[in-house]
């Protein structure tokens, strides 16, 4: 299959929603986190959201549960701040009710009947609208006198790319349910906001063969929705424990030469190694050099695609003692932000 045409790279200085996907078990939680940090060092006041009720962002800023109401997790020296919430669907609607139909206080009733699960299975498209809506009233809400907007920027830790093309495609998944009305203007609204030039949907992958063919299969799914593409971002990276050469030598599967040489190393530090423990390095070097050539034939399928490619290392001790700073100022550093 030939490689896709690299789209116009947008300038991400100027977007202002921030959507991050990514294959489950890549990381896209603490990458979303990662880049509200660095947009709050700006002198920023970003609003973080969550719509899979996971609770990652407490955990990855180790603070109480985040519930449906905005909360400031964040104060930066610079002025900036993050403020957090987890969006749920059930207070979606009741607000949805009250706002177009003045019977927000149903909502108790009709829960006490199943009506909303009951709605929200036999229209899946229906959730999506009260959930990324919540965003959308946010992004574009208006605070003060002065009518500025009340956050700078919104950063969203959206479903994974299996889904993220349906959820954000609100459009299309309630056409059938409401052709006219709230629920359709609703749509037709948030429809507008997610394919802005200031908005951008960026995919968070690994360097393994699943989570990239994932990564290609989203950027060509949000290429056909026309839903505007940011970087992709590598996760968890790690350097080679070898230089290229010794990799080639590992790979090359003459290893009598190398197990002389890695006996001679360890004992001019004073390891007397017998044949077994030579061979048993050998293997675990054979195996490394296995796992960066894998790598860096998946790194040159990502660079096909013509995006912004952020680079972030993997973290020994996950998010703590620093951590997501370390990954704020590289998302920074790499033009991200």
């Amino acid at each position: 299959m030939p490689a896709p045409q690299p789209d116009p790279l947008p300038d991400l200085s100027k977007v202002r929603l921030h959507v991050v996907t990514g294959k489950g078990g890549t990381g896209k939680t603490t990458v979303a986190a990662a880049l509200a940090l660095g947009l709050s060092r700006q002198g920023k006041r970003v609003l973080l959201v969550e719509v899979e009720e996971r609770q990652g962002i407490s955990q990855t800023f180790d603070v109480p549960p985040i519930g449906h109401r905005e909360t400031r997790i964040v104060h930066d020296r610079s002025g900036g701040e993050i403020w957090a919430i987890s969006v749920d669907a059930k207070q979606s609607l009741g607000e949805y009710l009250q706002k177009f139909y003045k019977v927000g206080r149903a909502m108790g009733l009709l829960d006490k009947f199943g009506a909303v699960d009951f709605a929200t299975t036999i229209a899946p498209g229906l959730r999506d609208v009260l959930l990324i809506g919540k965003v959308y009233e946010a992004a574009g809400r208006r605070a003060g006198r002065s009518g500025a907007l009340a956050y700078d920027a919104v950063v969203l830790d959206a479903p994974p790319t299996g889904r993220v093309v349906r959820f954000l495609n609100v459009n299309a998944e309630v056409a059938d349910v409401a052709k006219v009305g709230p629920i359709h203007s609703q749509a037709d609204s948030i429809t507008r906001m997610v394919r802005s030039h200031t908005t951008a949907v960026h995919v968070v992958t690994l360097l393994e063969e699943m989570p990239v063919q994932e990564t290609v299969d989203a950027l060509r799914d949000l290429r056909a929705a026309e839903l505007p593409l940011g970087a992709i971002v590598v996760n968890q990276l790690r350097d080679p424990l070898l230089s290229d050469k010794a990799l080639r030598s590992v790979r090359s599967g003459r290893t009598a030469k190398l197990a002389e040489g890695v006996a001679a190393d360890l004992a001019s530090v004073g390891v007397k190694a017998g044949p077994g423990i030579v061979a048993g390095l050998l293997l675990d070097a054979g195996q490394h050099a296995d796992r960066v050539a894998l790598e860096r034939e998946q790194d040159a399928i990502l660079a096909e695609q013509g995006r912004l490619t952020v680079r972030l290392p993997l973290l020994p001790e996950g998010t703590e003692g620093g951590g997501i700073s370390v990954l704020a100022d590289a998302v920074a550093e790499q033009g991200m932000i």
